[in-house]
This record gives C-alpha cells, sequence and structure tokens, in this order.
C-alpha cells in the first residue's frame, strides 16, 4: 500500500489544525503510545519527528498519549511487553532496529496493533513505516556538489546498514550527478546516540578537506553540528527534522522526513478504527521526503543552483532520475544528461 498523497493531506493538517478534540470531561477516545530508539527524545532529529506527530494526535485529536524512552537495546522488548500489556489503539516503535522485538511481541500480542518506522515486519498486526530515503539524500548531495569549494564533500552516518546506505548512496550519487569529480568521504559513527563520536568524526571529515557533511546519525549528528559551528567556512546538512536552527547559516539545509506525518496519518486512521496493514511509503512525490526552504542559507546557495535543484527535483518525481537506494546501485549510477 502506498500513501501517494498521504503526507500532504495530513500535512496540510499539521498547518490548519484539523482538530478532532474529546469533549471536556470524557475519557479519551484514543490511546496511542510509542517506544524511542536509543537517542531517544531530545534527539532534534528522528525520535523528536516522531514524538511531534504523537503530540499533534495528543492536542488535535484529544488522544492520550504515552512514551517509552529506550537507553539500550536490551529495552525495546521489555518497552513494547509493557505498552502490549496496556489498552492502546495503536503503540508505534521507532526505529529499524526494533523489527524482531516488533514481531515478537506482535506474535504475543495479536489483539494489539504495532506501528514500526523504518522497518518492514509482516505480522498482519504491524503496518510498516518507510520513506524513499534515496530521493532526498540525492538532492542533499546535488546541493552539496553545487556549493562545495573544497570539491569534497563528506556523509556521517549513524550506523552502517542497508537503510542508512540509502542516505549514503543517494547522496553520493546527487552528488555524481552535479560533478562526477566531488569526492565523497564516509564515516559511521556506529551509533545514533554518541554525540562525542559524531563530533570526533566530523572533525575527522573538515581535516580531510570536506567542507559540507551530511549527517544522518541521530543524537550522533548533534556532536557533528556542534563541530560545524566551531569551525569556519563549512556546513553541516541535517537529516529527519528541520535542523536549521540549531546552528543558522551553518546548516545548508536539511533533509526532512515526515515521521511525524506518518505518525498523524496513522492516529487519524486509529481514531476511525481503520488502520490499514501492509507498508505505507514515503518519498518526494507525496511530501513524506524533502529539504528545508534554505531560510538561513538561500544567499549562499544563490538563484542559479536553486533553480537547478529545482530541476532535479522534478525529474526524480517524474521518473527521469532514479536515486540509487544501494551501494550496488551507486556504482551502477550514470548521470542523466540535461540536469
Amino acid at each position: 500500500m502506498h500513501a501517494l498523497s498521504a503526507a500532504l493531506i495530513v500535512a496540510s493538517c499539521f498547518a490548519t489544525g484539523c482538530s478532532q478534540k474529546t469533549a471536556p470531561g470524557a475519557a479519551p477516545e484514543l490511546r496511542l503510545a510509542m517506544v524511542t530508539d536509543t537517542g531517544g527524545l531530545g534527539d532534534r532529529s528522528f525520535n523528536d519527528s516522531a514524538y511531534a506527530g504523537l503530540s499533534a494526535a495528543k492536542s488535535r485529536l484529544g488522544a492520550a498519549v504515552q512514551v517509552l524512552e529506550s537507553k539500550s537495546a536490551a529495552d525495546y522488548t521489555p518497552n513494547l511487553t509493557a505498552l502490549a500489556d496496556e489498552n492502546y489503539d495503536e503503540i508505534f516503535a521507532i526505529g529499524f532496529l526494533m523489527s524482531k522485538d516488533v514481531a515478537d511481541v506482535a506474535k504475543s500480542y495479536p489483539a494489539r496493533h504495532f506501528a514500526i518506522v523504518d522497518a518492514v515486519v509482516t505480522n498482519p498486526n504491524v503496518v510498516s513505516i518507510t520513506f524513499r530515503e534515496q530521493e532526498g539524500a540525492f538532492l542533499a548531495g546535488a546541493l552539496a556538489a553545487m556549493v562545495s569549494k573544497t570539491k569534497k564533500i563528506g556523509f556521517l552516518g549513524g550506523i552502517d546498514s542497508p537503510l542508512l546506505r540509502r542516505f549514503e548512496s543517494g547522496y553520493s550519487a546527487g552528488a555524481r550527478q552535479v560533478d562526477p569529480k566531488v569526492e565523497v568521504l564516509v564515516k559511521y559513527a556506529g551509533s545514533f546516540d554518541d554525540v562525542a563520536s559524531g563530533k570526533e568524526l566530523a572533525g575527522v571529515l573538515f581535516g580531510e578537506g570536506a567542507d559540507i557533511i551530511f549527517v544522518a546519525a541521530g543524537k550522533s549528528g548533534l556532536g557533528a553540528i556542534d563541530e560545524t559551528r566551531a569551525r569556519s567556512g563549512v556546513y553541516a546538512i541535517g537529516v529527519d527534522s528541520n535542523q536549521d536552527a540549531l546552528a543558522p547559516g551553518r546548516i545548508l539545509t536539511s533533509m526532512v522526513k515526515r515521521v511525524d506525518v506518518a505518525v498523524y496519518k496513522l492516529a487519524q486512521d486509529a481514531r476511525s478504527h481503520k488502520i490499514p496493514s501492509g507498508t505505507l511509503e514515503f518519498g518526494l512525490a507525496d511530501g513524506g521526503i524533502g529539504l528545508t526552504d534554505f531560510h538561513y542559507t538561500r544567499a549562499a546557495i544563490g538563484v542559479k543552483n536553486l533553480a537547478r535543484l529545482a530541476r532535479i527535483r522534478a525529474a526524480i518525481v517524474a521518473g527521469t532520475i532514479v536515486p540509487p537506494a544501494t551501494r550496488e546501485g551507486l556504482a551502477a549510477f550514470q548521470p542523466a544528461p540535461g540536469y
């Protein structure tokens, strides 16, 4: 199942309100819960984006919400089980690292319904939420190649995995589309919650000549952004949430992944007792993936580069450019002429 227009429809509710609050004094008609990945709340990225969707459901749909934070992978199953023991309409698992835990707990609690972000779990009582990250990452890489002065750009991922390789491959291909001579340096922190490691590896990438780093590392990315802020003449590219204001003028853009929209959409479905099954997939065409509006960096990027980026985006939506999602796809990728 594809959410072809769901993201745009639900995003409009974020802008206009679309409130359906429970009457004062009445028991909540909708009960929602969430288990975070190890980065926890306050990562200003992935977990916080999911929580924004849950908070919107609380304020606009009158939902009662509960969040359990995972300090390590050992917390996934106990947290999911604790929530499954309660009467929640939907339990959200935020992150692909929970896929086995969700499958096991969902099998043990067939009367409960679960949603997992960034993984596909085939249990009948689980809906999987996925994104075409490579599409937004391609735009980030194209922009980085346009702006870079050293012709070296960096990618800093959290855990080296098929999911993060979609970011890496799309980013590298986007840079190749603009300038095949641009070198992409790649590092992985091995974690989504090690701020010190993110800062250190960003320093390594800058030291190797990169002047722009795409940071797809959860809370570890906050360290990389801090390192960017401490240097002159370099930029970071944020991820998942709009991180541009964390270092105004020093974050070129953020590749936003609308986990908030996906969570809110499923909250609406749960309220209507029409929870979907299978997989919901979001990408550029339906507004589930995209770049921010360059509020702090528009002048530095320039009108011509922004126009070129818009043409590349349109080509991806039209299917003229197909960003690779794997390293093997990247190896075979050839830039489309005329863009």
